[in-house]
């Protein structure tokens, strides 16, 4: 009430904000009842009532011999000394409360009496937690934020390319070039005309499965070969201007790892290259690969 030299109504409203602001309650009773409202009862009263009913924990430390107390510290109408008591009473029913004689005592028990309290009845601190994210809703923000990564990544994939000048369309053709032994000829040149919707045509269903460029142009080779005792090997500078055009086009991702062990680590480089479909690749791979019925 030292902040406050009017005690009045208005003001009492904001020690109310101020008492919802705290985790306890301090109360110090001495030989005064205190200023009184309309009705007469004190504002310290009316503080620690609206304390209680707020849930906060009370420490409440009452002068053991009021009789000592100086007379001009003390109550001197009947009345007053009456209702002291009785709030004495009150602040006593129900919670444990410590004894003081002289001002010299009050530090030591307020450190005392508010470090049991904390201890004993843990409180939110100054940052309220009832303010403060919870540990659910950490995990929930953390869950939102990797599905938004995700959904981030899939828009990246919707997203055409980037033009490019004169970019050769599905339709058009390429000339794939290698060599092939037959058992007899062991280097022999070859050429086969194609497009490139033939190429992803042949490549695309494989690539669900997330092969390397190995595996990739195993299947290419495979699929361009001529006769089952021929062994065909598709140049690798054309197969890499596959990789780059098929990518262009918005159709394929190309990452990179660690090529598998075994032969595939003899014939490429230290990283291989992963093929993987786009979205946009995986529709047009099920518009070229799935059959349609012939009833109308």
């Amino acid at each position: 009430m030292e902040l406050f030299p009017a005690a009045d109504e208005e003001q009492f409203a904001f020690i109310k904000r101020v008492i919802d602001d705290c985790d306890y309650y301090l109360l110090i009773i001495g030989g005064r009842y205190g200023s009184v409202d309309a009705a007469g009862i004190s504002y310290t009263e009316k503080e620690f009532d609206y304390a209680v009913s707020r849930g906060l924990k009370v420490v409440g430390l009452i002068h053991e011999n009021p009789g000592k107390i100086a007379l001009d510290k003390s109550e001197k109408e009947p009345a007053q000394r009456e209702k002291l008591e009785k709030f004495k009473t009150k602040v006593r029913d129900g919670r444990l409360v410590k004894g003081w004689n002289n001002t010299s005592e009050l530090p030591g028990l307020v450190a005392v009496s508010l470090q049991n309290a904390i201890k004993t009845y843990p409180a939110v601190g100054w940052i309220r937690a009832s303010k403060a994210a919870s540990e659910d809703l950490l995990n929930e923000i953390n869950e939102l934020r990797k599905q938004n990564a995700r959904m981030q990544r899939v828009l990246s994939e919707l997203k055409p390319p980037p033009a490019i000048a004169g970019l050769a369309g599905l339709d058009e053709e390429i000339t794939l070039r290698g060599e092939y032994s037959d058992g007899r000829i062991r280097y022999r040149a070859y050429e086969v005309k194609t497009t490139w919707r033939q190429i992803f045509l042949h490549v695309s269903p494989y690539l669900e499965k997330s092969p390397n460029e190995y595996d990739v142009k195993r299947t290419l080779e495979k699929a361009y070969s001529v006769g089952t005792d021929s062994s065909y090997h598709l140049d690798d500078q054309i197969f890499q201007t596959i990789g780059v055009q098929l990518k262009a086009l918005g159709l394929v991702k190309i990452t990179y790892s660690p090529p598998t062990e075994g032969f595939a680590r003899t014939l490429l480089s230290p990283t291989a290259g992963i093929w993987s479909l786009t979205r946009s690749g995986e529709h047009l791979m099920l518009e070229l690969r799935t059959i349609r019925s012939k009833t109308k």
